[in-house]
């Protein structure tokens, strides 16, 4: 048994919301999107806090990596911002590439920073020095989302080709492709134990990948429209999958099994427009959403 109550919701954008992120310190949550800057919310008191700093284009992905005094903004120019908490300002502008960013993941064991860009490379930084190192060619198009195996072993990548594509961390060197979506790859996560890969679709499909074999699982006919986000509950058996038709999904990590559907058609006050990120805190579930709102959901478990 699953039971969803809606804590609140936080206005404040005047344009669609693509992503939002927790910070280092706890009970801070920053948000981006097609606005004028990155911002800063209590999650204690369900409170704004303020605008971070201005940026000149649309942010598809904030990344606050454990250990760091930072926060790093992908634009859609392919700008990565870097801010640093300690000095209170931007400190760097990450120049390479010249289409927009998607996805910033940090591999810890490495001290590396992974950028995913429309021109079909992804950008490995040194968080240490935040210089570049090196720059993989991933795909001939777009790669949209970034996932790193637990173990950091392995990294995958979801592509607008529709294919998953995954490497070696350690190197960089491919280890499969995994075909079997019909559209774009827009979301993907590692489950928290490693053993499978979940993939997300445009065409509303969810797989689940063995993260060894490489087979198909299973494939979920999950939603009606693009499904843009994945996420796992920190410690239950459970994920979160958001879409384009603007319903959130709760699954079972270990059955597969649809356990809750959060949306207006089931009774809830929820999005109107397309849920383009989840984000977990604790047993809270953060949506964040094209209709400008990000609402705070209590999430149960039975």
């Amino acid at each position: 048994m699953i039971s969803v109550e809606k804590i609140t919701e936080l206005t404040g954008h005047s344009n669609p919301i693509f992503t939002a992120e927790l910070s280092q310190k706890p009970g801070i949550l920053f948000t981006g999107g097609n606005d004028k800057g990155v911002v800063e919310w209590s999650l204690k008191n369900n409170a704004f806090i303020k605008v971070m700093f201005p940026v000149p284009a649309s942010v598809y992905a904030i990344l606050c990596p454990s250990g760091f005094p930072y926060l790093f903004a992908g634009l859609r120019t392919g700008d990565i911002v870097v801010f640093d908490f300690i000095q209170q300002k931007v400190i760097k502008l990450l120049k390479h590439h010249v289409k927009p960013i998607f996805d910033i993941k940090f591999a810890s064991s490495k001290n590396e920073l992974l950028a995913a860009s429309e021109d079909g490379t992804i950008s490995i930084w040194n968080i240490n020095t935040l210089e570049l190192i090196h720059t993989v060619k991933i795909s001939d198009d777009t790669i949209r989302c970034i996932s790193i195996s637990p173990d950091e072993k392995q990294v995958a990548f979801g592509c607008r080709d529709n294919l998953v594509r995954v490497y070696d961390l350690e190197d960089y060197t491919p280890i499969k492709a995994l075909a079997g979506h019909s559209m774009a790859v827009f979301s993907l996560q590692y489950a928290p134990n490693g053993e499978y890969l979940v993939s997300g679709s445009r065409d509303a499909q969810v797989k689940l990948w063995d993260a060894r074999s490489f087979e198909l699982l299973q494939n979920i006919p999950a939603h009606l429209f693009a499904v843009n986000n994945i996420a796992f509950h920190p410690t239950q058996p459970y994920f979160a999958t958001a879409s384009m038709d603007k319903s959130i999904k709760l699954w079972g990590a270990d059955d597969f099994k649809l356990y809750k559907v959060i949306s207006r058609e089931k009774g809830f006050a929820s999005h109107f427009l397309s849920i383009n990120k989840v984000v977990w805190n604790g047993d809270q579930l953060i949506s964040v959403s094209d209709d400008k709102k990000i609402i705070i959901w209590d999430i149960k478990f039975h």
